[in-house]
C-alpha cells in the first residue's frame, strides 16, 4: 500500500521518534493488562490505534495534564469509545492518573468504564454508540471559532466501522459548511468491524476523496509510520478555511502476532497467564528500554474571562385572551433570552421560521447555528456547545427529535446542559398528516434519565419556562404547539419546574381533570359545560409533566379518587403514565384520554373530536365515572 509522503517540515530526530514509539508500545501493554485483568473490552481496537493517540498526546495536541478537564486546551474525543482503555492510558502516561489505576478497568464503581463517560474526567463527551464522537467535536469547534475566538483545537479518533453512520456525514458536512480549520479527525482505518470486514475495507484514498469532495483536506498514511504520523499532523496543522482529516492505514491488533487482522477477536480480551505474557514481550520487543524523558511544559492557556450573570428576563408582554401560538412565544422568548444570557446560543434544523428560532437569529445572529436537516448531528453538535459552557436551545419538530434519540439518550449520558424544543405536537398540527405531528415525544423524554419536561398551555407560561429552562442544569424538554390559543395567566405568574396550576375547583368537584398544552383549553370548556348539568370538575393544568406535581394528589382525593387526564399524544408514556406514576400505590381510578391508533389529515378540531380528546371526549368521559357505568 502506497500512501502520499507529506515533506516534513522541521528535523523530528530519531530520538523524538523512539520516544513516541516507546510511548505507543507503552499504550499497548496498559490497554492488554487492563482488558486482561478485567476479562472484557476491546484490546484489539486499541492497538490499532496507538501510534496515533502517541503522536497526538506526547508531541501534537496542547493540554494540561494535570487538568483534563480544562475546557479551553486542546480536545481530544474518542469517537470509536470501545477503545477506552486506550483513552485513559494515554492520560495515565501522561500523569493525569496513576497508571495502577488503570487495572480497575470496568470495575463497578471505577470511573474507568466500559465505554467513556463523564465519570472519567478526561472524557469530553460519553461515546459508546458509534457516528456521534464528530458532531460534538464540531459544536466544540464552531464554539471557539465562531463565540470565543480561540485558539483552540479539537481532534476526533474515529473508527472505520462507525464511518457507515449517517450522523457522521452529516458532522463532515456541517464542518466544511462552517469552515471549521481548528477541527481534525483521525480515521482509524483497520478495516475490521464487529462482525465482518468493513465497508470499504483498507481503501484510504477512497474515505480521502469522500472528504475531499464534502470539503475537507484530506490527508492519508500509514497509521504505523511515525515520523509518516507527525509529518502529516504538522501539515493538517497548517491548513486554513477547512477542516482536515487524516485518513491512517493501521492494522486491528498491531504489534500482537497473533491478533493481528484477526476478524474473530472485537471485543475479545486476553486471559491472563501464556497469552498475555506472550503479546507483552512482541510488544515491548521493539521498544527503546531507556527512561522516557519528561512530558513539554504542560500547556496553561490564558484563564478565561469571568462570565456576565444572567440578568432577568422582561416579563410577558401578553393581553388575557389574546391569540399566540406557544412555538411563537418560544422564538420571542429566545431574543430577550439572548440578551439576558451571552451563553445561550440556538440551533435549529431548517424550521426557524416555523418555531420562531428566526427571531433569535435576527437578534443574535453571531449565536445562532444553523444545523439543517440533520438533527442527529444537531443534538451531537448541541453536546459539544454544552461542554464548552454554553446553553444550547435545540428546536425542531417534535417529530424530528425522534429520529436524534440515540444522541438525546448518549447526551444524558454525558449530562450535557442542552434544551431540546419540540414544536408541532400532537394532532392539533392538522392538515399536515401524522407525519408531521409529534406523537412520541412525551413518552421518549420522560424516560431519559434526570431529564425534565414541559408543556406550556399558553403564551406567558412559555416565555417563564423558557427562562426557567436556562437557569436549570441538565436536559429539559420543552413542548410546543401550533395553533394559536388564548392567552390565561398575567405577566407576572411564576411557573416552577415541578409545578402545576389549578386552573378550575369548587368543594362540590366530583372528578379532577389533568390536562397539559391544548387540551388545558379542552378542559375548560368541559369544565363549563358540566357545570351547567350541576357536575363540578377540578382542572389542573399539568405543565410539568416531569417531575410532576405531587399537589395534583390532594386534588385527586378531594374529588373522591377520581382522575381523568387528557392529552394529544399517543396513550402510552404521556402525561397519563405520568399521573398513573404519581398515584401508585394510592386508591385511585384514573381514565386516560388520549389519541389511539394513527392519525389523518384534517383540521385540528376535526382530529380532537375523532380521536377523543376534546372537551365533548372529556364531558363523557365525567359523566360515565360519575355515573359508575363501566367505559
Amino acid at each position: 500500500m502506497s500512501f502520499r509522503r507529506w515533506p516534513a517540515g522541521r528535523d523530528l530526530g530519531p530520538d523524538r521518534i523512539r520516544h513516541l514509539q516507546q510511548r505507543a508500545a507503552r499504550l499497548r501493554v496498559h490497554s492488554l493488562r487492563a482488558t486482561a485483568e478485567a476479562g472484557s473490552g476491546h484490546p484489539s481496537s486499541c492497538l490499532s490505534a496507538a501510534d496515533l493517540v502517541a503522536a497526538l498526546f506526547f508531541d501534537v495536541m496542547r493540554y494540561d495534564p494535570r487538568d483534563p478537564a480544562n475546557s479551553l486546551c486542546d480536545r481530544f474525543i474518542l469517537s470509536k469509545g470501545h477503545a477506552a482503555p486506550l483513552l485513559y492510558a494515554a492520560w495515565a502516561e501522561a500523569g493525569a492518573l496513576p497508571v495502577e489505576r488503570l487495572l480497575t478497568l470496568r470495575r463497578f464503581g471505577s470511573e474507568l468504564e466500559g465505554h467513556p463517560t463523564p465519570y472519567f474526567a478526561g472524557t469530553v463527551a460519553a461515546t459508546g454508540s458509534l457516528g456521534q464522537g464528530l458532531s460534538v467535536g464540531l459544536g466544540i469547534a464552531w464554539s471557539a471559532k465562531q463565540l470565543d475566538r480561540r485558539d483552540q483545537r479539537v481532534y476526533v479518533l474515529l473508527g472505520d466501522g462507525e464511518m457507515a453512520e449517517g450522523g457522521v456525514w452529516e458532522a463532515v458536512a456541517l464542518a466544511a459548511y462552517y469552515r471549521l480549520d481548528n477541527l481534525i479527525a483521525v480515521a482509524d482505518v483497520n478495516g475490521l468491524g464487529q462482525s465482518q470486514r468493513t465497508m470499504y475495507g483498507f481503501d484510504v484514498e477512497g474515505y480521502a476523496r469522500r472528504f475531499e469532495a464534502f470539503g475537507w483536506r484530506a490527508l492519508t498514511v500509514d497509521g504505523h509510520d511515525m515520523a509518516a504520523i507527525l509529518d502529516a499532523f504538522e501539515h493538517g496543522l497548517a491548513v486554513r478555511g477547512r477542516p482536515v482529516a487524516i485518513v491512517a492505514r493501521t492494522e486491528k491488533g498491531h504489534g500482537v502476532s497473533f491478533l493481528v487482522g484477526r476478524e474473530d477477536w472485537h471485543g475479545k480480551a486476553l486471559k491472563k497467564g501464556a497469552d498475555l505474557d506472550a503479546a507483552l514481550r512482541e510488544v515491548l520487543a521493539g521498544a527503546d528500554e531507556a527512561p522516557l524523558p519528561p512530558m513539554s511544559r504542560p500547556y496553561s492557556p490564558a484563564p478565561e474571562p469571568s462570565a456576565q450573570a444572567p440578568r432577568p428576563m422582561p416579563p410577558p408582554a401578553y393581553q388575557p385572551g389574546e391569540l399566540v401560538a406557544t412555538r411563537e412565544a418560544y422564538g420571542t422568548a429566545l431574543a430577550k433570552l439572548g440578551n439576558a444570557n451571552p451563553l445561550v446560543v440556538v440551533l435549529d434544523a431548517d424550521t426557524r421560521n416555523s418555531t420562531f428560532a428566526e427571531r433569535f437569529l435576527a437578534a443574535h445572529p453571531e449565536r445562532y447555528f444553523e444545523g439543517f436537516i440533520a438533527e442527529q448531528n444537531m443534538l451531537g453538535a448541541a453536546v459539544g456547545l454544552s461542554v464548552c459552557g454554553k446553553i444550547p436551545f435545540v428546536s425542531t419538530f417534535a417529530c424530528f427529535l425522534t429520529r436524534a434519540f440515540d444522541h438525546i439518550r448518549m447526551a444524558a449520558i454525558s449530562r450535557a446542559n442542552v434544551k431540546l424544543v419540540g414544536s408541532h405536537a400532537g394532532v392539533s398540527v392538522g392538515q399536515d398528516g401524522p407525519s408531521q405531528m409529534g406523537l412520541e415525544d412525551l413518552a421518549m423524554m420522560r424516560a431519559v434519565p434526570d431529564s425534565v419536561v414541559l408543556y406550556p398551555a399558553d403564551a406567558v407560561a412559555t416565555e417563564r419556562l423558557v427562562e426557567s429552562m436556562s437557569r436549570a442544569r441538565g436536559m429539559h424538554y420543552l413542548r410546543l404547539t401550533r395553533p394559536k390559543t388564548p392567552v390565561l395567566y398575567g405577566p407576572q405568574e411564576v411557573f416552577p419546574i415541578g409545578g402545576s396550576k389549578l386552573l378550575r375547583s369548587s368543594a362540590a368537584d366530583a372528578v379532577t381533570v389533568i390536562a397539559a398544552g391544548i387540551t388545558v383549553f379542552e378542559a375548560l370548556q368541559a369544565h363549563e359545560r358540566l357545570k351547567s348539568e350541576g357536575i363540578g370538575i377540578r382542572v389542573i393544568d399539568a405543565y410539568s409533566v416531569k417531575p410532576i406535581d405531587a399537589a395534583i394528589m390532594g386534588a385527586a382525593r378531594a374529588t373522591g379518587g377520581r382522575i381523568v387526564t387528557v392529552e394529544d399524544h399517543y396513550f402510552d408514556g404521556g402525561l397519563g403514565d405520568a399521573v398513573l406514576n404519581a398515584v401508585a400505590g394510592e386508591r385511585m381510578e384514573v381514565s386516560k384520554l388520549a389519541v389511539r391508533g394513527v392519525p389523518r389529515s384534517g383540521r385540528p378540531e376535526e382530529l380532537l373530536h375523532a380521536f377523543e380528546i376534546d372537551a365533548d371526549a372529556i364531558v363523557a368521559r365525567v359523566r360515565q365515572m360519575v355515573s359508575g357505568k363501566p367505559r
